[in-house]
């Protein structure tokens, strides 16, 4: 059967060929006269749609596409939010949300009273169009690596706030315009927005957690996450609001359920880039008719008036939010570049104005609440505001990324973090790679170390392809989190010597050691690790038994010995912890005595983590801890090697308290690089993301001791 070619096109695989050319080549093409690749996708749609060239309709399957890839920013907004942040600067959130809500209420309805000569209703449904605005230059930001800076995570939190009064001002609008507002229609409102919040942020990270704790497919996986964005999208439309509102409450909700290190978190993302956000981008460039700049002069001056004032309103709220918080000038970019985009509840506002009919002219033409003239404006002002905000945003996010770039310090080495995972279990290869990532800095993407020991005293190779198996599983694992791992097969007849040799050869600053689920750790074993690797290889070592993923940990329960803060690996050891609660949001709980706590506090006072701290100082205490150790949480103990200032006689009980106690739950040993490192490492406060041995082992002695004298203050 011959192919048929007719516009616009029809066969559906010459119209999905057609729109994965423009998703390859447009932010290629003009990405090269420095066009961002968001805004190339815009006008890739309104060239190749029914008011362009008219070679694809916008039919219901580029609807659905479309709604698909808006919903998608809205949770990636929620799900990459560092909730920490967000709770801090909750107040700022709040304040830019006003900002941004009322300014352009209030210039919006005079706009639309005294100049466009609107009535009362129309000119309060068109500010509140001004007032909302759509997250379009948020992916262009993520890429940057500049999601968690203070000026994104407040734009993100007035999003929030502002669309969801916008919308619900359109639907008081649309209530009195059809005679619908009374004291019913107001307790309703109130509570099915009420119930539909609670469902979502209590029950959903419950359903994640049960969820991601039995399944670990990872297909099943993503699959369970698009239900919930799509479950909470219905619901909120259920309750009254906008589905992208309760896309982005389902991104809050399994926040804390998806690390920004995972495999998952990595699909997630990989995916809407790829598919779901250009189909919207491309969706909405459909929508714009250029022709009306040259058919209809009352279009142009609506449109104009509509750009100059939405347009105004939004940069006043932006350069408010920059005076009121001290912000930089590029903080103020990016605020004014996420949010003067219209694009999503501007569509739903308008739209649904255009179809409230009110009248009828004496000839029998329909009097709309929103006309003709506002619809076509409200298409070049969707044009007009992604194009501005493209370009600030992209402004103010480089200059920010820049910014950060340089002010690491400038001896920083990225390749000196190597991270070494024995492994000979394939059951507990995710977990611990997962676990490698997590706790890693983030400056380089391929200083992990996967090992596998054969016996070299066998004569068959069914070990060697066993090994090879191990290995291989490793790096699938690893390669889902966008990091390399490199592979290490070793013949040896001990593997604490096989061990050993791999971190004298590779210069390995951590080891990482997995126990299996259903095994306890039996003194033998800790026996034999302190006898042949502790005393031999003075790194950080971490001993970790998964009992359920890492992700679905609710708190960290830290217990920390006296004078573990004047073990040269204190910094090391810490920062790990640091990390694993920043890639996954769990809380932080510190037990150590007082003065050990202090320090801890100073550090930890700098950094955006969720961290409580209690009063510990006997050790043979310990086991009342087990009274309060719930069901998802993760017991981390600060061992030390014997001799050293931080040991403690109890720990040789360490064992048999935590096959006694913690048989069921999730624990992890960590033993810090002491004195007599052969390995040092240096940590940078300002950016503890960053670890980097020092050439000298004296100048992290001098940072102890600056650090100490600063206490002793």
């Amino acid at each position: 059967m011959l192919l048929e070619i007719a516009l616009p096109l029809t066969n559906p695989v010459l119209k999905f060929l057609l729109i994965l050319v423009i998703i390859l080549f447009a932010p290629i093409i003009l990405n090269k006269i420095k066009i961002p690749h968001l805004l190339g996708l815009i006008i890739a749609g309104a060239i190749v749609g029914p008011k362009g060239i008219n070679l694809i309709e916008r039919d219901s399957g580029i609807i659905l596409s479309g709604t698909a890839g808006l919903l998608y920013i809205m949770f990636l907004a929620g799900l990459e939010i560092d909730l920490v942040d967000f709770k801090k600067n909750s107040k700022k959130s709040i304040v830019f949300g006003v900002y941004t809500f009322c300014i352009p209420m209030l210039l919006g309805t005079l706009a639309g009273l005294y100049i466009l000569k609107l009535s009362m209703p129309t000119s309060v449904l068109l500010a509140s169009m001004f007032a909302s605005h759509t997250l379009i230059a948020y992916p262009l930001v993520s890429k940057m690596g500049i999601a968690k800076n203070i000026a994104v995570n407040i734009t993100v939190g007035g999003t929030l706030i502002t669309d969801t009064l916008a919308l619900l001002v359109l639907a008081v609008i649309v209530g009195m315009t059809t005679g619908e507002v009374t004291t019913e229609f107001w307790i309703r409102l109130f509570l099915y927005i009420t119930l539909f919040g609670l469902t979502v942020m209590l029950l959903f990270p419950i359903i994640g957690r049960w969820f991601f704790k039995r399944f670990d497919d990872s297909v099943s996986q993503y699959i369970f996450v698009l239900v919930m964005v799509f479950l909470g999208a219905v619901l909120a439309e259920l309750a009254g609001v906008e589905a992208i509102i309760g896309a982005f409450l389902s991104g809050l909700a399994l926040n804390r359920l998806i690390p920004h290190t995972s495999p998952l978190m990595n699909r997630i993302e990989f995916v809407g880039n790829a598919i779901f956000i250009p189909f919207f981008l491309i969706g909405v460039g459909m929508l714009i008719d250029y022709r009306v700049f040259f058919n209809d002069l009352e279009t142009i001056k609506v449109a104009l008036v509509m750009i100059i004032v939405a347009t105004s309103a939004k940069f006043l709220a932006a350069w408010f939010t920059q005076k009121t918080f001290q912000f930089s000038a590029d903080q103020r970019r990016l605020i004014f570049g996420l949010s003067n985009a219209q694009a999503a509840a501007t569509l739903a506002a308008v739209l649904v104005g255009y179809n409230i009919i009110t009248g009828e002219t004496p000839a029998g033409d329909p009097i709309r609440l929103l006309n003709e003239n506002i619809l076509n404006g409200t298409i070049l002002m969707i044009l007009f505001t992604c194009t501005i905000a493209s370009f600030i945003a992209q402004r103010g996010a480089k200059n920010i990324a820049l910014s950060e770039s340089l002010n690491a310090e400038s001896d920083i080495l990225e390749n000196s973090e190597r991270v070494l995972i024995p492994i000979s279990n394939i059951d507990t290869i995710d977990e611990l790679i997962n676990l490698g990532i997590t706790v890693k800095s983030k400056t380089n993407k391929d200083n992990l170390y996967a090992l596998s020991i054969v016996d070299n005293s066998t004569i068959d190779n069914i070990g060697d392809k066993q090994a090879q198996k191990i290995l291989n599983k490793a790096t699938i694992t690893a390669s889902a989190t966008d990091n390399k791992i490199q592979e290490i097969l070793r013949y040896d007849s001990s593997i604490v010597n096989g061990i050993n040799s791999v971190v004298k050869e590779q210069k390995i600053t951590d080891l990482i050691l997995g126990l299996h689920i259903s095994k306890g750790i039996s003194d033998s074993f800790l026996g034999n690790l302190t006898e042949g690797i502790l005393t031999r290889c003075n790194i950080t070592t971490l001993i970790y038994k998964p009992a359920q993923p890492l992700n679905t940990i609710k708190r960290h329960l830290i217990i920390v010995p006296e004078n573990s803060e004047k073990d040269l690996g204190f910094p090391s050891w810490i920062n790990k912890v640091w990390n694993i609660a920043r890639n996954t949001g769990a809380q932080l709980v510190f037990y150590a005595n007082n003065e050990t706590l202090h320090f801890i506090e100073q550090l930890q006072s700098k950094q955006s983590l969720s961290c409580t701290s209690e009063e510990f100082s006997d050790w043979e205490d310990l086991l009342i801890l087990a009274k309060n150790f719930r069901k998802d949480d993760n017991l981390i103990l600060i061992l030390s090697r014997i001799d050293r200032p931080s040991y403690n006689k109890t720990m040789s009980k360490i064992p048999f308290y935590l096959n006694k106690y913690f048989k069921e739950t999730s624990y992890m040993l960590i033993y810090p690089m002491q004195a007599g490192a052969l390995i040092s490492s240096k940590i940078d406060f300002k950016n503890p993301t960053v670890n980097a041995p020092l050439e000298r082992l004296d100048q992290l002695g001098k940072i102890i001791g600056r650090l100490f004298r600063k206490k002793t203050k």
